[in-house]
């Protein structure tokens, strides 16, 4: 008689790894508790829909609703085991998936769901709480704008001004940049008036006062610097150089350039090389600030950093001189040699507005001097037949640009310098923590990055209800802090042990690193399987080994490799 057997593949890759990892991030039981679903709803709970997606968003780095069903649907046997509660694969169907995101758009709910996700992360994972960066991105889309609320026109980050956006403001803990609050705006809203609400949100997460908000030159406003400083909080922010705070750091600058070499040096270790390098120079005053506005008058002393940073000297130098090239270059071919099919000007005022236009592009209106010469060719013409004889003139412009050297030599002495000012006191931030703590706005930005590209992929964007893009929107938010924080246990072990990884770089398996991204460390779990042989009445499963690499990253984390090898049973483990 022959034995029917049937063999079953799944591909669980990191799977079990994101599961486990926002079960102790909180995610699935605080969505739960803070959020109350209709009485109709079935199927998993709403927080682990939401675990769920989430892990196909990093798995997969997709976010589009109809494809999570048929992946969950190849992948039933994995997942069945990892969920506490009986599910099935239609439970991630586009329509159930609408409802999350119709759930995470309530704004009483979600700012309860931050409250509760970031306190219980910064309680579990004994996170620094002393300093939260605020900045904001905006994401162009190929929607209609103006056909509701939240897609607009407006100054585009993406460099997309033809296309409506929408607007995303987030505040995150420093180091490590674990995201603590979202907003989401219309595209066409300016930012300055985003940063108090914003820092309010934190202020609910965190549940305390003092913290240390830093922020761009668009939250220099004084009443935002006065927001936080009545609250009794800090800020620390750099002014735009225009108008009154251009004169300012003239004027600073002015008093310190003939002792720029004895200023304070503020130096930093390279974490590619090991190398201590040189970051900048500072020197500190004091002004009085006051703000009228609120009642009664508020008053306070803020630190002026006159800041001096040879990298930025030296980009600024680089970007001066190539804006004079082309100005120049582009001045030149105004006026080319007479010839076939060459523009000449016969006349000066078109001339000089082309001349001026190029140069306000460039910058470089005080910097570049341009001359102009009139030049006549007379052309005596013989008399022919009943045309009498007859004198022609002809009328070219000629321009020559000379540079101003001694305005350039005086544009290039301010340049690298900057203006920072806080509140906060000398022994809660020094100038060189100062100084420090303003480099790592790239690392801020990378989340951003995350967000609207790789992995998270909030564009292309095919959401058309705009409170489904909203709970989008907050849903990815949860994703970046799924990746902030499995990439900071790993590398907060990594520097306990002094350990490093190696193998995550492909074609180069000896190279090692103690800062691997969240994206590497995924990654080294692809290709594991799951493979379920059906036999009558019984049925056997195998998975994948584990390599050395992957059971070493599980260790960082503080996962166990049972994770993996007994997929049926439900684990707790504690975080490291």
């Amino acid at each position: 008689m022959e034995t029917k057997v049937s063999i079953h593949n799944e591909r669980i890759d990191d799977i079990p790894v994101l599961f486990f990892h926002q079960r102790v991030m909180g995610i699935p039981q605080i969505i739960d508790e803070q959020v109350e679903v209709h009485g109709n709803h079935k199927g998993l709970s709403l927080g682990w829909l939401v675990t769920g997606w989430l892990t196909y968003i990093l798995s997969e780095s997709d976010h589009r609703l109809s494809y999570v069903e048929p992946w969950a649907q190849e992948r039933v046997q994995t997942l069945q085991a990892l969920f506490p509660e009986p599910m099935e694969a239609k439970d991630f169907s586009d329509d159930r998936l609408g409802d999350v995101l119709d759930y995470l758009s309530q704004d009483e709910s979600w700012q309860e769901i931050e409250k509760a996700l970031g306190r219980h992360q910064i309680q579990v994972y004994q996170l620094p709480t002393e300093q939260v960066r605020t900045d904001s991105t905006s994401a162009a889309v190929y929607h209609e704008p103006n056909q509701g609320t939240l897609i607009r026109y407006g100054v585009s980050k993406d460099h997309r001004p033809d296309l409506g956006q929408f607007k995303m403001m987030l505040s995150a803990l420093d180091p490590l940049h674990l995201p603590l609050a979202t907003l989401v705006v219309p595209g066409n809203e300016a930012d300055d008036g985003l940063y108090l609400p914003i820092i309010e949100q934190s202020r609910q997460v965190l549940g305390r006062r003092g913290v240390l908000y830093i922020g761009d030159s668009k939250m220099e406003a004084l009443a935002t610097r006065a927001g936080i400083v009545s609250a009794g909080d800090y800020y620390y922010v750099p002014l735009s150089m225009k108008g009154k705070q251009a004169d300012l750091l003239h004027q600073l600058v002015d008093k310190v350039w003939e002792k720029k070499n004895s200023l304070p040096l503020v130096t930093t270790v390279d974490l590619k090389t090991e190398r201590t390098k040189s970051v900048g120079r500072v020197y500190e005053t004091n002004r009085i600030q006051q703000d009228d506005v609120l009642a009664p008058t508020l008053v306070w002393k803020e630190r002026v950093l006159v800041v001096y940073s040879p990298g930025l000297a030296k980009q600024a130098g680089n970007g001066l001189a190539g804006r004079l090239k082309r100005a120049e270059t582009k001045i030149g071919n105004l006026t080319p040699p007479p010839g076939r099919g060459r523009k000449q000007y016969d006349s000066l005022d078109p001339l000089q507005f082309e001349v001026e236009r190029i140069l306000k592009q460039h910058r470089v209106q005080e910097l570049l001097q341009v001359t102009y010469h009139r030049e006549e060719q007379v052309r005596h013409i013989r008399k022919y037949r009943d045309r009498p004889a007859r004198t022609e003139v002809s009328v070219r412009y000629q321009v020559q640009v000379t540079r101003n050297q001694e305005n350039i030599r005086h544009a290039q002495r301010y340049l690298g310098w900057r203006l920072y000012v806080t509140n906060a006191p000398q022994e809660r931030l020094s100038a060189e923590d100062g100084i420090l703590a303003y480099r790592q706005s790239p690392s801020f930005e990378h989340g951003f990055s995350r967000f609207k590209n790789r992995p998270l992929g909030l564009r292309p964007l095919f959401l058309r209800k705009e409170n489904r893009i909203t709970g989008l929107v907050r849903l990815l938010s949860l994703a970046l802090r799924v990746l902030t924080l499995l990439e900071f246990v790993v590398r907060r072990s990594l520097h306990e042990t002094q350990q490093s990884l190696p193998g995550l770089y492909p074609g180069n398996p000896h190279q090692t690193t103690m800062r691997p991204t969240a994206e590497r460390l995924l990654r080294a779990f692809s290709n594991l399987h799951l493979t379920s042989v059906h036999l009558p009445g019984q049925t056997f499963r195998q998975i994948s080994p584990l390599s050395a690499l992957q059971t070493q990253i599980l260790a960082l984390l503080g996962l166990p490799t049972s994770i993996y090898s007994d997929l049926d049973i439900t684990l707790e483990y504690n975080p490291p």
